[in-house]
């Protein structure tokens, strides 16, 4: 797809990936979302469903060799009933398929809220609203290093600790 004719979110995306890095952050949220006031957070709206724009951010990033993603979504998610939010269960089935195997961290929503703003006072985020009216329903990518695990990043400040005491 040429980025003439590729959504204008998208085109945001593949613009700004090359920029961030680890810490930067990429969410992709439900319609009621709000629109945090930190200047750090770009917030750009598409009419797009929820797992179409987390299938697109998921692969560009894995497309991208200097980053990866720690994905988060909100705790609440997982104790909605279909009950009070008609559709939650298919959701749930549809975002378990497209995550696979891929490590998730649940937080409670404000937590994860808290988290954006803390990290938007030094680092970009970009967020996608999407078409999804469904509550507690967002998902969170957290960019880390592509190229460096935390185990190395450990491994590292323990022998500089080490060469300090010497």
């Amino acid at each position: 797809m040429s980025h003439a004719k590729m959504p204008e979110w998208e085109a945001v995306l593949r613009k700004r990936l090359p920029l961030f890095g680890h810490r930067n952050w990429i969410v992709v949220a439900d319609a009621a979302y709000p629109m945090q006031s930190n200047p750090g957070i770009e917030t750009i709206v598409c009419s797009e469903t929820q797992i179409e724009v987390a299938r697109k951010v998921m692969e560009t990033i894995a497309s991208a060799a200097h980053v990866r993603a720690n994905i988060y979504t909100d705790a609440e998610l997982q104790h909605l009933q279909d009950e009070d939010a008609q559709g939650i269960d298919s959701f749930r089935q549809q975002l378990s398929q497209l995550l696979g195997e891929r490590p998730v961290r649940e937080i409670p929503h404000e937590e994860i809220i808290g988290k954006l703003d803390h990290a938007a006072t030094l680092f970009r985020i970009l967020l996608v609203k999407t078409t999804m009216v469904l509550p507690y329903t967002s998902i969170f990518f957290e960019l880390d290093c592509g190229y460096w695990s935390a185990d190395a990043e450990q491994r590292l400040r323990t022998a500089m600790q080490a060469a300090n005491t010497r």
